[in-house]
């Protein structure tokens, strides 16, 4: 399965062998940016590990329906991964039978930095003295983020985004058109999740496509436009930081690309650039709380 995860060539060679050997840590922890597929990768390896001749249960792990297979992510607004999870998820590790069509049993950890000082507490104990069979796979967007009583017990490995030629063609493989396939590797850098939920997601694509409008009334300077676009966010706190990070990821994608500009509507190079000090801005003032209201509108009078 892990012939699946695009690129990463040397990453899938390092684990295929580890596997084949019975060397593989029994705590492997995946960094990679959002979109970059470490989520995947993890549920690629564990579909190897637990499943070596594949067929229909390994297509499961892929799919995250395997039985075999207990997850923990962040929680709640806070996004953090509580004690009391932890806890009910050793209890399960220690005290349920393993299935005989498995070779052992895997504990994914979703977004290993949002463990905190209790939950990480908790873990260790399970990492430390881990039942016969248990594989542990963390996936963080940073090693850095990770509590270093966590990350000085796993072997880690970083997952990168692929080439935009190769990404660009595992997204024609996925259903896109040529085009867009383009477009959406070229914008998003090889982060082959993030294209393909612009595509296949309503949120995301809607706040793409408004990052687009505003590239659009602002290279016209047409203030009014740009505000009433934004005052649909006035009470959206995670919906106006989306739209801001699509609003960046357009403004880099002309920066690396000044023709690109087209297809924002004509936005030039220095009015993305202004549009990026803009939304680093509004998105400390929103993270921190601040009213969101007069955010908007002061964002729309920076870009346009």
């Amino acid at each position: 399965m892990l012939d699946r995860l695009a690129g990463n060539a040397a990453l899938k060679a390092e684990l295929g062998a580890a596997l084949r050997t019975g060397r593989l840590p029994h705590a492997v922890l995946l960094v990679g940016e959002a979109g970059c597929g470490a989520g995947f990768a993890a549920r690629c390896l564990a579909a190897d590990y637990l499943y070596p001749a594949g067929g229909p249960h390994a297509e499961a792990v892929l799919k995250g329906e395997d039985t075999e297979c207990l997850v923990l992510r962040g929680e709640g607004a806070s996004g953090q991964i509580p004690v009391k999870r932890v806890r009910e998820m050793r209890e399960a590790i220690q005290h349920s039978a393993l299935s005989t069509d498995a070779a052992g049993r895997v504990l994914f950890i979703y977004g290993a930095q949002n463990l905190n000082g209790s939950s990480a507490n908790a873990m260790l104990k399970i990492i430390e003295e881990p039942p016969e069979g248990v594989l542990f796979l963390l996936t963080a967007t940073s090693a850095a983020t990770v509590l270093p009583t966590i990350r000085s017990r796993c072997a880690a490995y970083t997952i990168a985004p692929v080439p935009t030629d190769e990404c660009a063609a595992l997204l024609r493989r996925e259903g896109l058109p040529g085009p867009q396939a383009e477009e959406l590797a070229f914008v998003y850098e090889g982060h082959v999740g993030t294209a393909l939920r612009a595509y296949r997601d309503a949120a995301t694509r809607t706040a793409l496509a408004q990052a687009k409008e505003l590239c659009g009334y602002a290279a016209q300077n047409d203030t009014y436009r740009a505000l009433a676009l934004l005052t649909r966010y006035e009470r959206d706190r995670e919906g106006c930081l989306g739209l801001l990070w699509q609003l960046d990821q357009m403004c880099s994608a002309v920066l690396r690309r000044p023709g690109y500009g087209t297809a924002c509507g004509g936005l030039r190079p220095d009015a993305a650039a202004r549009i990026l000090r803009a939304t680093a801005e509004a998105r400390r003032t929103v993270t921190a709380n601040g009213n969101l209201r007069l955010t908007v509108a002061l964002l729309a009078a920076q870009i346009a």
